[in-house]
């Protein structure tokens, strides 16, 4: 759990941008198409061994149904970034337990890595995204020493 049982987090956050919301097993199409055409680019900015070329639909929806899962639990917190109208996937936002990607997060309270599509990451939104999340850990989260694991960092 990276959250105390009485912490409710928030489920969505409206931006200028985007819409940064629960990601939810009903979001597997969205996110496979916007995973899918952006493989290079995730690899590139958040760095890992996921996604691969042969990450299958049925993958995603279980990857989907078991982040879901884990919001409820708060033992992690999986967000869909989409566009304003709620139609797009731009990318997603990540809250894991310490060390759960990189063993350097251990020392801090929370693990967070984050990717864009690569038409948002052209679009100039990966910067944006990461001083988002800087300004909604300040304003709605109780962590005090958040650990972004991503290789690329704006």
């Amino acid at each position: 759990m990276i959250a105390s049982h009485d912490f409710i987090p928030p489920e969505a956050l409206k931006t200028d941008h985007f819409i940064i919301r629960k990601l939810c097993y009903a979001d597997a199409v969205m996110d496979y198409e916007a995973v899918m055409s952006s493989i290079d680019i995730i690899l590139q900015t958040r760095g890992g061994d996921w996604p691969t070329n042969d990450l299958t639909f049925l993958d995603n929806q279980i990857d989907l149904a078991w982040h879901q899962r884990e919001f409820e639990n708060k033992s992690s917190f999986a967000f869909i970034v989409t566009s304003l109208d709620g139609l797009k996937s731009l990318g997603c936002v990540y809250f894991y337990k310490p060390g759960f990607r990189d063993k350097k997060s251990l020392g801090g309270d929370v693990d967070i890595s984050f990717w864009v599509t690569k038409i948002a990451y052209n679009a100039g939104l990966y910067p944006i995204l990461y001083k988002t999340i800087q300004e909604w850990l300040k304003q709605s989260w109780p962590y005090k020493s958040p650990i972004f694991t991503n290789i690329l960092m704006p």
